[in-house]
Protein backbone atom coordinates (compact mmCIF):
# COMPACT_ATOMS: atom_id res chain seq x y z
CA UNK A 1 0.00 0.00 0.00
CA UNK A 2 1.17 3.88 -0.51
CA UNK A 3 2.94 5.07 2.21
CA UNK A 4 2.11 8.64 1.73
CA UNK A 5 -1.43 10.62 2.32
CA UNK A 6 -1.21 11.92 -1.70
CA UNK A 7 -1.29 8.14 -3.25
CA UNK A 8 -3.46 6.75 0.00
CA UNK A 9 -6.45 4.87 -0.89
CA UNK A 10 -8.30 6.52 2.17
CA UNK A 11 -6.83 9.88 2.31
CA UNK A 12 -5.46 11.12 -1.29
CA UNK A 13 -8.32 13.02 -2.44
CA UNK A 14 -8.00 15.48 0.99
CA UNK A 15 -3.89 15.28 -0.34
CA UNK A 16 -4.06 15.96 -3.99
CA UNK A 17 -6.23 15.59 -7.46
CA UNK A 18 -6.40 12.48 -9.37
CA UNK A 19 -5.40 14.50 -12.39
CA UNK A 20 -2.10 16.07 -10.71
CA UNK A 21 -1.04 12.45 -9.93
CA UNK A 22 -1.46 11.61 -13.00
CA UNK A 23 0.62 14.17 -14.67
CA UNK A 24 3.44 13.07 -12.41
CA UNK A 25 3.30 9.10 -12.05
CA UNK A 26 6.02 6.68 -12.57
CA UNK A 27 4.66 6.00 -16.71
CA UNK A 28 4.34 9.07 -17.19
CA UNK A 29 8.19 10.26 -16.59
CA UNK A 30 9.23 7.34 -18.20
CA UNK A 31 7.21 8.66 -21.63
CA UNK A 32 8.87 11.90 -20.70
CA UNK A 33 11.94 10.48 -21.29
CA UNK A 34 11.25 8.28 -24.16
CA UNK A 35 9.80 11.34 -26.00
CA UNK A 36 13.06 13.41 -24.66
CA UNK A 37 14.79 10.60 -26.71
CA UNK A 38 12.80 10.34 -29.70
CA UNK A 39 12.88 14.13 -30.26
CA UNK A 40 16.86 14.59 -29.86
CA UNK A 41 17.00 11.41 -32.63
CA UNK A 42 14.76 12.96 -35.14
CA UNK A 43 16.33 16.58 -34.14
CA UNK A 44 19.83 15.58 -34.97
CA UNK A 45 18.51 13.44 -38.11
CA UNK A 46 17.17 16.78 -39.47
CA UNK A 47 20.76 18.21 -38.93
CA UNK A 48 22.59 15.00 -40.34
CA UNK A 49 24.06 14.06 -37.61
CA UNK A 50 22.51 10.57 -37.64
CA UNK A 51 20.43 8.63 -39.84
CA UNK A 52 16.85 9.43 -40.16
CA UNK A 53 16.28 5.71 -40.63
CA UNK A 54 17.57 5.45 -37.17
CA UNK A 55 15.56 8.29 -36.03
CA UNK A 56 12.08 7.05 -36.99
CA UNK A 57 12.97 3.58 -35.35
CA UNK A 58 13.86 5.46 -32.12
CA UNK A 59 10.75 7.37 -32.16
CA UNK A 60 8.50 4.10 -32.93
CA UNK A 61 10.44 2.01 -29.84
CA UNK A 62 10.04 5.18 -27.60
CA UNK A 63 6.84 3.52 -25.86
CA UNK A 64 6.79 3.63 -22.15
CA UNK A 65 4.34 0.27 -22.43
CA UNK A 66 7.60 -1.24 -24.33
CA UNK A 67 9.67 -1.35 -21.87
CA UNK A 68 9.88 -3.46 -18.63
CA UNK A 69 9.37 -1.45 -15.59
CA UNK A 70 11.11 -4.55 -13.47
CA UNK A 71 13.82 -4.44 -15.75
CA UNK A 72 14.03 -0.57 -15.06
CA UNK A 73 14.33 -0.65 -11.31
CA UNK A 74 16.46 -3.54 -11.34
CA UNK A 75 18.69 -1.47 -13.57
CA UNK A 76 18.42 1.44 -10.96
CA UNK A 77 19.05 -0.70 -7.89
CA UNK A 78 22.17 -2.13 -9.26
CA UNK A 79 23.66 0.66 -11.08
CA UNK A 80 22.47 3.63 -8.77
CA UNK A 81 21.44 5.31 -12.17
CA UNK A 82 18.11 6.87 -13.06
CA UNK A 83 18.36 6.26 -16.77
CA UNK A 84 21.30 3.97 -18.32
CA UNK A 85 18.69 1.05 -17.90
CA UNK A 86 15.83 3.06 -19.75
CA UNK A 87 18.20 3.86 -22.49
CA UNK A 88 19.73 0.19 -22.60
CA UNK A 89 16.10 -1.14 -23.20
CA UNK A 90 15.33 1.17 -25.46
CA UNK A 91 18.75 0.53 -27.54
CA UNK A 92 18.21 -3.13 -27.59
CA UNK A 93 14.48 -2.67 -28.45
CA UNK A 94 15.51 -0.67 -31.85
CA UNK A 95 16.35 -2.99 -34.97
CA UNK A 96 19.84 -3.25 -36.69
CA UNK A 97 21.86 -0.19 -36.33
CA UNK A 98 19.89 2.30 -34.93
CA UNK A 99 20.19 1.84 -31.44
CA UNK A 100 23.75 2.45 -31.38
CA UNK A 101 22.49 6.05 -32.12
CA UNK A 102 20.08 6.37 -28.83
CA UNK A 103 21.18 9.49 -26.29
CA UNK A 104 23.69 10.73 -28.63
CA UNK A 105 25.41 13.99 -27.63
CA UNK A 106 22.71 14.24 -24.36
CA UNK A 107 23.25 13.74 -20.89
CA UNK A 108 20.99 11.86 -18.27
CA UNK A 109 20.20 15.37 -16.79
CA UNK A 110 19.15 16.66 -20.22
CA UNK A 111 16.91 14.20 -20.15
CA UNK A 112 15.47 14.91 -16.57
CA UNK A 113 15.59 18.07 -16.54
CA UNK A 114 13.43 18.39 -19.55
CA UNK A 115 11.18 15.56 -18.58
CA UNK A 116 10.45 17.46 -15.79
CA UNK A 117 9.75 20.74 -17.60
CA UNK A 118 7.62 18.48 -19.88
CA UNK A 119 5.71 17.25 -16.92
CA UNK A 120 4.98 20.97 -15.43
CA UNK A 121 3.95 21.64 -18.90
CA UNK A 122 1.33 19.30 -18.73
CA UNK A 123 0.31 20.07 -15.43
CA UNK A 124 0.14 24.42 -16.39
CA UNK A 125 -3.46 23.90 -18.30
CA UNK A 126 -4.98 22.31 -15.10
CA UNK A 127 -3.52 24.96 -12.79
CA UNK A 128 -4.78 27.64 -14.96
CA UNK A 129 -8.07 26.02 -15.71
CA UNK A 130 -8.62 25.51 -11.74
CA UNK A 131 -7.34 29.19 -11.01
CA UNK A 132 -9.78 30.65 -13.47
CA UNK A 133 -12.53 28.86 -11.53
CA UNK A 134 -11.32 29.96 -8.09
CA UNK A 135 -11.15 33.34 -9.85
CA UNK A 136 -14.62 33.02 -11.36
CA UNK A 137 -16.11 31.65 -8.11
CA UNK A 138 -15.33 34.68 -5.76
CA UNK A 139 -16.35 37.50 -8.63
CA UNK A 140 -19.62 35.38 -8.68
CA UNK A 141 -20.04 35.79 -4.50
CA UNK A 142 -18.58 39.62 -4.76
CA UNK A 143 -21.29 40.38 -7.14
CA UNK A 144 -24.25 38.21 -5.12
CA UNK A 145 -23.15 39.99 -2.12
CA UNK A 146 -21.89 43.16 -3.32
CA UNK A 147 -24.27 45.01 -0.77
CA UNK A 148 -25.08 42.80 2.25
CA UNK A 149 -23.15 45.04 5.00
CA UNK A 150 -21.78 42.66 7.84
CA UNK A 151 -18.91 43.48 10.13
CA UNK A 152 -15.34 44.27 9.05
CA UNK A 153 -12.84 42.91 11.34
CA UNK A 154 -9.16 43.63 12.26
CA UNK A 155 -7.16 42.09 14.86
CA UNK A 156 -10.35 39.43 15.33
CA UNK A 157 -12.32 42.65 16.76
CA UNK A 158 -15.81 44.27 14.94
CA UNK A 159 -13.64 47.63 13.33
CA UNK A 160 -16.55 49.07 11.01
CA UNK A 161 -19.12 47.65 8.57
CA UNK A 162 -18.20 45.95 4.99
CA UNK A 163 -20.14 44.23 2.63
CA UNK A 164 -19.08 40.05 1.73
CA UNK A 165 -19.05 41.13 -1.66
CA UNK A 166 -16.23 43.58 -0.73
CA UNK A 167 -14.32 40.92 1.14
CA UNK A 168 -14.79 38.07 -1.69
CA UNK A 169 -13.61 40.93 -4.41
CA UNK A 170 -10.21 40.94 -2.11
CA UNK A 171 -10.18 37.13 -2.66
CA UNK A 172 -10.81 37.35 -6.03
CA UNK A 173 -8.15 40.09 -6.81
CA UNK A 174 -5.25 38.34 -5.36
CA UNK A 175 -5.91 35.06 -7.42
CA UNK A 176 -6.43 37.48 -10.43
CA UNK A 177 -2.70 38.28 -9.51
CA UNK A 178 -1.59 34.59 -9.18
CA UNK A 179 -3.07 34.24 -12.64
CA UNK A 180 -1.02 36.71 -14.23
CA UNK A 181 1.94 35.79 -12.22
CA UNK A 182 1.52 32.28 -14.03
CA UNK A 183 1.13 33.78 -17.23
CA UNK A 184 4.15 35.72 -16.91
CA UNK A 185 6.69 32.92 -15.77
CA UNK A 186 5.21 30.53 -17.87
CA UNK A 187 8.26 31.16 -20.59
CA UNK A 188 10.52 31.47 -18.17
CA UNK A 189 9.62 28.04 -16.85
CA UNK A 190 8.73 26.01 -19.63
CA UNK A 191 12.26 25.83 -21.04
CA UNK A 192 13.79 22.81 -21.98
CA UNK A 193 18.11 21.61 -21.57
CA UNK A 194 20.12 20.14 -24.03
CA UNK A 195 24.04 20.85 -23.03
CA UNK A 196 25.77 17.94 -22.76
CA UNK A 197 28.23 16.58 -20.06
CA UNK A 198 28.95 20.17 -18.87
CA UNK A 199 27.13 22.37 -20.71
CA UNK A 200 28.84 23.18 -23.74
CA UNK A 201 27.53 20.52 -26.04
CA UNK A 202 30.80 19.92 -26.84
CA UNK A 203 30.01 15.81 -27.94
CA UNK A 204 28.08 18.06 -30.87
CA UNK A 205 29.26 21.25 -31.16
CA UNK A 206 29.38 21.75 -34.70
CA UNK A 207 25.45 20.97 -34.79
CA UNK A 208 24.85 21.98 -31.61
CA UNK A 209 22.67 25.03 -31.55
CA UNK A 210 20.54 23.53 -34.50
CA UNK A 211 20.37 20.37 -32.39
CA UNK A 212 18.61 22.40 -29.65
CA UNK A 213 16.49 24.41 -31.85
CA UNK A 214 15.23 21.76 -33.90
CA UNK A 215 15.05 19.45 -30.38
CA UNK A 216 13.00 22.00 -28.70
CA UNK A 217 10.63 22.82 -31.10
CA UNK A 218 9.79 19.06 -31.38
CA UNK A 219 9.26 19.74 -27.89
CA UNK A 220 7.18 23.04 -28.43
CA UNK A 221 9.69 24.22 -25.18
CA UNK A 222 11.52 27.27 -25.27
CA UNK A 223 15.40 27.21 -26.48
CA UNK A 224 17.75 28.02 -23.02
CA UNK A 225 20.30 30.52 -23.32
CA UNK A 226 22.41 28.93 -21.77
CA UNK A 227 22.65 25.02 -19.91
CA UNK A 228 20.98 25.40 -16.48
CA UNK A 229 22.36 22.15 -15.12
CA UNK A 230 22.77 24.23 -12.03
CA UNK A 231 20.24 27.07 -12.42
CA UNK A 232 17.18 26.24 -10.92
CA UNK A 233 15.83 29.54 -10.29
CA UNK A 234 12.95 29.35 -13.38
CA UNK A 235 11.97 25.75 -11.00
CA UNK A 236 12.00 27.37 -7.97
CA UNK A 237 10.35 30.53 -9.09
CA UNK A 238 7.46 27.96 -10.11
CA UNK A 239 7.53 26.19 -7.27
CA UNK A 240 6.81 29.44 -5.13
CA UNK A 241 4.28 30.79 -7.25
CA UNK A 242 2.53 27.38 -6.38
CA UNK A 243 3.23 27.88 -2.67
CA UNK A 244 1.87 31.33 -2.88
CA UNK A 245 -1.14 29.89 -4.80
CA UNK A 246 -1.98 27.50 -1.97
CA UNK A 247 -0.95 30.55 0.85
CA UNK A 248 -4.15 32.50 -0.59
CA UNK A 249 -6.21 29.60 -0.49
CA UNK A 250 -5.20 28.36 2.76
CA UNK A 251 -6.30 32.46 4.30
CA UNK A 252 -9.50 32.14 2.24
CA UNK A 253 -10.26 28.34 4.23
CA UNK A 254 -9.43 29.88 7.39
CA UNK A 255 -11.43 32.59 6.99
CA UNK A 256 -14.62 30.59 6.41
CA UNK A 257 -13.69 28.57 9.62
CA UNK A 258 -13.55 31.25 11.24
CA UNK A 259 -16.41 32.60 9.66
CA UNK A 260 -18.18 29.41 10.42
CA UNK A 261 -17.64 29.62 14.21
CA UNK A 262 -21.05 28.83 15.91
CA UNK A 263 -20.80 32.57 17.64
CA UNK A 264 -20.48 33.97 14.04
CA UNK A 265 -22.27 31.73 11.86
CA UNK A 266 -22.24 33.90 9.00
CA UNK A 267 -20.72 31.46 6.29
CA UNK A 268 -20.52 27.93 5.94
CA UNK A 269 -18.45 25.83 3.75
CA UNK A 270 -20.55 23.34 1.36
CA UNK A 271 -22.60 20.85 3.74
CA UNK A 272 -25.35 17.67 2.36
CA UNK A 273 -27.00 15.25 4.42
CA UNK A 274 -24.17 12.28 5.55
CA UNK A 275 -21.63 14.51 5.99
CA UNK A 276 -20.49 14.18 9.38
CA UNK A 277 -18.17 16.48 11.78
CA UNK A 278 -17.93 14.48 14.77
CA UNK A 279 -17.78 10.21 15.35
CA UNK A 280 -19.20 11.54 19.32
CA UNK A 281 -20.79 14.35 18.76
CA UNK A 282 -24.20 14.12 16.20
CA UNK A 283 -24.55 17.82 16.21
CA UNK A 284 -21.02 18.76 14.79
CA UNK A 285 -21.28 20.74 11.61
CA UNK A 286 -17.43 20.85 10.87
CA UNK A 287 -14.99 23.08 8.45
CA UNK A 288 -13.20 19.34 7.27
CA UNK A 289 -12.96 21.14 3.51
CA UNK A 290 -11.33 24.35 5.01
CA UNK A 291 -9.48 22.17 7.29
CA UNK A 292 -7.78 20.23 4.40
CA UNK A 293 -6.86 23.05 2.31
CA UNK A 294 -5.35 24.97 5.46
CA UNK A 295 -3.47 21.69 5.67
CA UNK A 296 -2.01 22.16 2.60
CA UNK A 297 -1.33 25.45 2.45
CA UNK A 298 0.94 24.37 5.33
CA UNK A 299 2.41 21.53 3.66
CA UNK A 300 3.43 23.24 0.52
CA UNK A 301 4.95 26.21 1.86
CA UNK A 302 7.62 23.77 3.42
CA UNK A 303 8.00 22.74 0.11
CA UNK A 304 8.94 25.60 -1.17
CA UNK A 305 11.51 26.27 1.02
CA UNK A 306 12.84 23.07 -0.56
CA UNK A 307 12.89 24.73 -3.70
CA UNK A 308 14.66 27.73 -2.55
CA UNK A 309 17.47 25.44 -1.28
CA UNK A 310 17.95 23.01 -4.23
CA UNK A 311 19.17 26.42 -6.05
CA UNK A 312 22.61 26.35 -4.25
CA UNK A 313 24.69 23.83 -6.78
CA UNK A 314 28.27 23.60 -6.83
CA UNK A 315 30.05 23.37 -10.16
CA UNK A 316 28.53 22.53 -13.33
CA UNK A 317 26.41 19.32 -12.11
CA UNK A 318 25.51 18.52 -8.28
CA UNK A 319 23.07 15.63 -8.10
CA UNK A 320 22.71 15.98 -4.09
CA UNK A 321 20.64 19.22 -5.16
CA UNK A 322 18.90 18.43 -8.35
CA UNK A 323 17.74 15.29 -6.75
CA UNK A 324 15.46 16.84 -4.61
CA UNK A 325 13.44 18.36 -7.46
CA UNK A 326 11.96 14.57 -7.97
CA UNK A 327 10.92 14.54 -4.44
CA UNK A 328 9.46 17.86 -3.88
CA UNK A 329 8.06 19.03 -7.28
CA UNK A 330 5.51 16.20 -7.99
CA UNK A 331 4.17 16.62 -4.35
CA UNK A 332 4.52 20.39 -4.74
CA UNK A 333 1.77 20.42 -7.25
CA UNK A 334 -0.51 17.27 -6.90
CA UNK A 335 -0.79 18.63 -3.40
CA UNK A 336 -1.46 22.69 -4.25
CA UNK A 337 -3.66 21.21 -7.06
CA UNK A 338 -5.90 19.06 -4.47
CA UNK A 339 -5.76 22.24 -2.30
CA UNK A 340 -7.08 24.51 -5.53
CA UNK A 341 -9.76 21.73 -6.48
CA UNK A 342 -10.78 21.78 -2.41
CA UNK A 343 -11.36 25.27 -2.61
CA UNK A 344 -13.26 25.53 -5.78
CA UNK A 345 -15.87 23.26 -4.37
CA UNK A 346 -15.95 25.26 -1.02
CA UNK A 347 -16.48 28.40 -2.67
CA UNK A 348 -18.36 27.14 -5.35
CA UNK A 349 -21.19 25.66 -2.72
CA UNK A 350 -20.43 27.98 -0.05
CA UNK A 351 -23.09 28.78 2.38
CA UNK A 352 -23.57 32.49 3.04
CA UNK A 353 -26.04 33.97 5.92
CA UNK A 354 -26.88 37.90 5.61
CA UNK A 355 -29.46 37.30 8.52
CA UNK A 356 -26.45 36.40 10.77
CA UNK A 357 -24.39 39.18 9.33
CA UNK A 358 -26.88 41.68 10.09
CA UNK A 359 -27.26 40.03 13.62
CA UNK A 360 -23.77 40.34 14.51
CA UNK A 361 -23.72 43.94 13.30
CA UNK A 362 -25.68 45.02 16.48
CA UNK A 363 -23.34 42.48 18.77
CA UNK A 364 -21.23 45.97 19.97
CA UNK A 365 -24.64 47.86 20.79
CA UNK A 366 -23.63 50.42 18.37
CA UNK A 367 -19.85 50.96 18.96
CA UNK A 368 -18.67 49.77 15.36
CA UNK A 369 -19.88 53.55 13.88
CA UNK A 370 -17.48 54.79 16.31
CA UNK A 371 -15.09 56.10 14.06
CA UNK A 372 -18.29 58.03 12.40
CA UNK A 373 -19.16 59.26 15.47
CA UNK A 374 -15.67 60.84 16.04
CA UNK A 375 -15.61 62.11 12.58
CA UNK A 376 -18.62 63.95 12.77
CA UNK A 377 -17.70 65.35 16.17
CA UNK A 378 -14.05 66.08 14.96
CA UNK A 379 -15.97 68.72 12.39
CA UNK A 380 -16.95 71.13 15.47
CA UNK A 381 -13.96 70.24 18.12
CA UNK A 382 -11.11 68.30 16.17
CA UNK A 383 -10.28 65.39 15.80
CA UNK A 384 -8.28 64.57 18.79
CA UNK A 385 -10.68 65.56 20.86
CA UNK A 386 -13.37 64.22 19.38
CA UNK A 387 -11.27 60.96 19.94
CA UNK A 388 -11.18 61.00 23.34
CA UNK A 389 -14.89 61.95 24.23
CA UNK A 390 -15.96 59.17 21.89
CA UNK A 391 -13.40 56.60 23.55
CA UNK A 392 -14.53 57.50 26.72
CA UNK A 393 -18.15 56.84 25.67
CA UNK A 394 -17.46 53.38 23.90
CA UNK A 395 -15.46 52.41 26.61
CA UNK A 396 -18.59 53.33 29.38
CA UNK A 397 -20.90 51.47 26.72
CA UNK A 398 -18.55 48.52 27.16
CA UNK A 399 -18.58 48.36 30.84
CA UNK A 400 -21.95 49.22 31.55
CA UNK A 401 -23.47 46.93 28.35
CA UNK A 402 -25.46 49.96 27.63
CA UNK A 403 -26.51 50.90 23.92
CA UNK A 404 -23.69 53.28 22.59
CA UNK A 405 -26.13 55.13 21.23
CA UNK A 406 -27.76 56.01 24.65
CA UNK A 407 -24.11 56.97 26.04
CA UNK A 408 -23.88 59.24 23.33
CA UNK A 409 -26.92 61.01 23.66
CA UNK A 410 -26.37 60.88 27.43
CA UNK A 411 -23.05 62.91 27.32
CA UNK A 412 -23.48 67.04 26.86
CA UNK A 413 -20.15 67.44 24.92
CA UNK A 414 -21.41 65.62 22.37
CA UNK A 415 -24.74 66.23 22.47
CA UNK A 416 -24.26 69.91 22.44
CA UNK A 417 -23.45 69.14 18.70
CA UNK A 418 -25.01 66.12 17.58
CA UNK A 419 -28.67 65.67 18.04
CA UNK A 420 -30.20 62.70 19.06
CA UNK A 421 -31.40 61.82 15.41
CA UNK A 422 -28.22 62.81 13.99
CA UNK A 423 -26.64 60.06 15.98
CA UNK A 424 -29.42 57.37 15.28
CA UNK A 425 -28.05 58.22 11.42
CA UNK A 426 -24.60 57.92 12.34
CA UNK A 427 -24.87 54.86 13.97
CA UNK A 428 -26.71 53.35 10.57
CA UNK A 429 -23.93 50.64 10.10
CA UNK A 430 -25.32 50.11 6.31
CA UNK A 431 -25.02 53.61 5.86
CA UNK A 432 -20.97 53.39 6.30
CA UNK A 433 -19.88 50.87 4.03
CA UNK A 434 -17.64 53.28 2.09
CA UNK A 435 -16.57 52.43 -0.87
CA UNK A 436 -17.20 49.09 -1.19
CA UNK A 437 -19.11 48.89 -3.77
CA UNK A 438 -16.93 50.35 -6.10
CA UNK A 439 -14.21 48.27 -5.08
CA UNK A 440 -16.11 45.45 -6.00
CA UNK A 441 -17.39 46.58 -9.02
CA UNK A 442 -14.26 47.47 -10.10
CA UNK A 443 -12.84 43.99 -9.30
CA UNK A 444 -15.58 42.40 -10.89
CA UNK A 445 -15.23 44.58 -14.24
CA UNK A 446 -12.05 43.73 -14.61
CA UNK A 447 -11.13 47.53 -14.70
CA UNK A 448 -9.03 49.55 -12.71
CA UNK A 449 -7.60 53.28 -12.90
Amino acid sequence: MPAHAIDSLYFRDLYGSAIMRAVFDDHALLQKWLDFEAALARAEAQVGVIPMSAALEITAQARGEFLDDSAIKRGIDKTVHPLVSVIWQLSERCAGDAGGYVHWGATTQDVMDTALILQIKDAYPHFENTLDALINACLNLASTYRDTVMAGRTHGQQALPITFGFKAAVWAAELKRHRTRMAACKVRVLVGEFGGAVGTLASVAEHGLAIQERLMAELELGVPDIAWHTSRDHVAEFAALLGMITATLGKIAHEVIDLQKTEFGEVEEPFEMGKIGSSTMPQKRNPMLCEAVLTLARLTRGQVVTAIDSMMHEHERDWSSFQMEWAYLPELCVMAHGAMELCQRILEGLHVYPERMAENLSRTRGTLLAERVMLALGRHVGRQQAHDQVYDAAMTAYEESRPFADVLKANPAIAQYLSPREIDQLLDPADYVGLASVFVDRVVSGTSP
